[in-house]
């Protein structure tokens, strides 16, 4: 607020009223005083007048500054307080973030652990019923490699040359085999397929007392097929012996049935069943008969047959007689043979397989001429 009345000591000059004047030492010339008398006096008058305005303006000017000082003194700290509210407001608004991210971060936190803890509860899990598995399945490995050893010491002791009675048991006598009632069923891979049509077996065909010498060229071509054994029919192994043996033991009356058994025995599905004498007139069975029981379906003969064939899994049987039972049998003898070669389950020396191996062409050929032992 402004006074009316000037403060002594605002830094205004005194009026001009209280200014003394000192006369002392002023040497003018009297002419000078003479001189200047009515001038004196003007000023005189004059000076008061000035100095009042000069006042009023520095009072004027000073209001002025002040209110425009303070408007912006005003100005400046609304800004500020603004300012502040802002900064208030976004501080506030930045801890409620940091709060949400925190609760965040502990949510996180957790459900990471809880869901590491499952994961490691069901590897270990896992991991135990692997183990498990594991050594069960080394259980049934150990297992199968005695069943393996068993069976390859069972078969090494079974050839067509020399059949093992246990693995066979269709090869005992009478007596040690019990009764036979219906039908017995053995596939084409049996080692002999009856004791009648097995010479080594205690039924020899003639005595061995002739002399034998090796045929250089069959020799070399067992030899080559030895080294790398195979059922194709194109190398020359076994070219030669399907042109000299198993052909010709094959060649039946009823051409088309010899050639689906003769592909059934490749693929060794040729199934031989004998039929019980006693049993014959009482049963009746389900499949389909394609021929009588007293006429061979493959040489179309009349003969008793006591045996029926089947080919792969067809219901459809064959009776067929000794002579082309006999002939049959002696190639499936063949074949077992060589498939143990093959799967390498035979352990001899070169030169004992291929005298076996002549030999199973020897019965191939004694049963093509008719010749086969009689059935007790």
């Amino acid at each position: 607020m402004w006074s009316g009345q000037p403060h002594p000591d605002e830094g205004h000059p005194p009026p001009l009223e209280t200014v003394p004047v000192s006369w002392k030492g002023c040497r003018e010339s009297p002419r000078g005083l003479a001189e200047n008398p009515v001038g004196e006096e003007a000023q005189g008058e004059e000076s008061p007048t000035a100095a009042q305005l000069d006042v009023l303006r520095l009072r004027s000017s000073s209001m002025e500054i002040r209110e425009k000082g303070s408007e912006f003194l005003k100005e400046e700290l609304h800004k500020a307080q603004k300012e502040l509210q802002l900064k208030d407001e976004e501080c506030e608004r930045l801890s409620k973030v940091r709060e949400q991210l925190e609760q965040e971060l502990e949510e996180l936190t957790a459900s990471l652990f809880e869901e590491a803890h499952r994961m490691v509860r069901e590897a270990n899990m896992k991991q135990a019923a692997s183990e498990k598995q594991l050594k069960e399945a080394r259980g049934k490995i150990d297992m199968l490699q005695a069943e393996v050893t068993a069976l390859k010491t069972l078969v090494l002791t079974s050839t067509p040359a020399s059949p093992n009675r246990e693995l066979h048991p269709q090869l005992l006598s009478p007596t040690k085999a019990g009764p036979r009632k219906g039908h017995l069923r053995h596939k084409s891979t049996s080692s002999a397929l009856c004791p009648a049509m097995c010479p080594t077996a205690g039924h020899p065909l003639t005595p061995d007392k002739e002399g034998k010498e090796v045929d250089t060229t069959l020799f070399a071509e067992f030899q080559a097929w030895r080294e790398s054994p195979t059922l194709d029919k194109t190398c020359p192994f076994l070219e030669r012996v399907y042109r000299e043996d198993v052909g010709p033991c094959l060649d039946f009356t009823m051409q088309e049935l010899s050639a689906l058994v003769r592909a059934a025995v490749e693929d060794n599905t040729l199934t031989i069943e004998p039929v019980a004498s006693q049993t014959l007139p009482a049963v009746k069975v389900a499949a389909v008969e394609c021929s009588s029981t007293n006429t061979c379906a493959l040489s179309g003969l009349a003969r008793a047959c006591r045996h029926r064939i089947r080919l792969g899994d067809s219901e459809s049987h064959y009776y067929i007689s000794p002579s082309s039972r006999a002939r049959i049998t002696a190639v499936c003898n063949f074949f077992t043979y060589i498939r143990y070669i093959q799967q390498g389950l035979v352990r001899q020396e070169v030169e004992p397989m291929f005298w076996e191996i002549t030999r199973l062409r020897k019965e191939m050929s004694l049963a093509k001429l008719g010749f086969f032992p009689q059935e007790a």
